[in-house]
């Protein structure tokens, strides 16, 4: 008779985990607790879906910010290649973007969640949606699967792949850390990762609605450098969000009593000297301009008056007079244009929930537990997280094959 297993969790990892467990002959019951499979995966890459990235499979490694070492046995048994291919074997058309962002050529992440569906179907597997599991135990060499219905499933083998708690609309509410917890697992603090920061400078939120492109983003913890991101970012009510912000989150969500600051490089293309150089032709343009005017080709509006207050001068002050000392602030601001942070948002607005089960107590070549056999997990509910880009939904399709071939 074949073994039975019980996948729990609709997303990326428990269905890439119950297909293949399908493939290889089980009898596989995948539970959902939504009215249908995937639904985060529908809000992803703006509701495009970012289905993974490009790049080689070593490059992954240096966008994964939290135990990357983990991941080496999963990313090189199940790749970006691998996941491209069984998609387009499920009638998926794919694209690759700047920054090596791969996409539905549709820009439909229906389309991925099809193609996700014909997979399951084909491998045999038993989906039910609208279904909440409730509790799991553990008795006589069998897992009991509570069900909200006041049903009862007995398993031989389960996969907990119920994501973090993040996007909780999406049915990421944690439970799985609840069930992991009951079999000893410890879960490793949860934090917000891949989400806006707040500042704490008033003059910020001056600047709401301003995006930002080709600048670079430098991040301080206790006046050492810890990482610095260049592209797009944008200013909101609350402080800075955008792409590199997002990215920034996820390494600075490790600290917590520390003192954090930001760094601002408006023009990183531009050394100081060429800067200099450049301020000098529009200042001859603009000589009988107050200074707000000076700056209109080289800055956008609402940040000049930012740069002109924090260098100290007198925004109704000509152009001509301004003095070399004070054109040499205006660079200073513009090439380090810094502030200070206040926190991150909150975890249900984060993209992925960083933290989870530990990693120590994981197999990393099975996805099994190490201390209950049996038992094995996929995806976000493991403490590993990345950068945006592709990289989490990798993690979730890699660590869900090898659990579903281990099973």
């Amino acid at each position: 008779m074949n073994e039975k297993i019980g996948v729990i969790g609709g997303g990326p990892a428990g269905i890439i985990a119950a297909g293949y467990a399908g493939a290889r002959g089980k009898d596989v019951v995948l539970i959902e607790k939504n009215n249908k499979l995937g639904k985060k995966l529908y809000i992803t890459g703006k509701g495009r879906c970012n289905i993974t990235n490009g790049s080689s499979i070593e490059n992954f490694f240096d966008n994964i910010t939290t135990n990357k070492t983990f991941l080496y046995s999963s990313f090189y048994s199940f790749t970006n290649e691998d996941i491209i291919f069984l998609l387009e074997n499920y009638g998926l058309k794919t694209k690759t973007e700047r920054g090596n962002r791969v996409f539905p050529l549709s820009d439909k992440s229906s389309d991925v969640i099809k193609a996700l569906e014909s997979f399951l179907i084909d491998k045999n597997v038993n989906i039910m949606l609208n279904t909440y599991v409730k509790d799991i135990e553990h008795k006589i060499n069998k897992f009991i699967v509570k069900l909200n219905n006041n049903k009862e499933i007995k398993f031989d083998k389960i996969i907990l792949a119920t994501g973090g708690i993040s996007y909780p609309a999406t049915g990421s509410t944690g439970d799985g850390y609840k069930f992991a917890a009951n079999f000893g697992h410890h879960i490793k603090s949860l934090k917000p990762s891949l989400v806006g920061i707040e500042i704490e400078n008033q003059w910020i939120k001056d600047l709401q609605g301003l995006s930002l492109k080709n600048v670079e983003l430098i991040t301080f913890v206790n006046n050492k450098e810890v990482c610095r991101e260049f592209g797009e970012m944008l200013f909101t009510h609350y402080g800075i969000s955008g792409p590199i912000v997002l990215s920034t989150s996820s390494y600075i969500n490790k600290y917590s009593k520390e003192k954090i600051e930001f760094s601002i490089d408006l023009k990183p293309a531009l050394s100081r000297e060429k800067l200099d150089k450049r301020i000098l032709r529009d200042f001859e343009l603009y000589k009988n301009k107050q200074i707000n005017n000076g700056l209109v080709d080289l800055l956008p509006q609402s940040i000049i008056p930012i740069i002109i207050n924090k260098s100290n001068i007198d925004e109704k002050t000509l152009v001509h007079q301004i003095t070399k000392a004070e054109r040499h602030k205006i660079i200073d601001n513009i090439k380090d244009l810094n502030f200070k942070y206040k926190s991150l948002r909150p975890i249900k607005e984060a993209i992925i929930t960083s933290g989870g089960i530990s990693v120590n107590e994981i197999e990393p070549s099975t996805m099994e537990s190490k201390l209950h056999p049996g038992l094995f997990f996929a995806g976000e509910i493991i403490d590993v997280d990345g950068l945006t880009g592709g990289y989490n939904l990798q993690i979730a399709y890699s660590t869900g094959y090898l659990a579903g071939i281990s099973v």
